[in-house]
């Protein structure tokens, strides 16, 4: 289970001692600190990750899907008329 990370921004990693060792020997080959060396390879892994996560890949079907409904929304059903309805009581509410 994942530790909190503390205000500090330390974060401790519990590994064995070949691997420390392989990390350490390959961070002194690049002549930086072991901490740079592990965030040079995790950062990028990180972003990749979110990246993935946070972007959706359209077919070109639904690509022209999508675009056809921009140019051509299908009228309002009852749900998003009652939405519109509270969204427009509220906004009323906080001027």
């Amino acid at each position: 289970m994942p530790r909190a990370i503390a205000d500090s921004g330390r974060i401790e990693l519990r590994i064995d001692a070949a691997a420390k060792a392989k990390l350490a020997r390959a961070a002194a080959l690049q002549h930086i600190d072991l901490t740079a060396f592990i965030l040079r390879a995790a950062l990028p892994a990180a972003e990749n990750v979110i990246e993935r996560a946070e972007r959706i890949t359209l077919s070109e079907r639904d690509s022209q899907r999508v675009l056809e409904l921009l140019e051509n929304p299908p009228p309002p059903n009852t749900k998003l008329r009652r939405a519109a309805a509270v969204f427009a009581k509220r906004s009323e509410k906080r001027q």
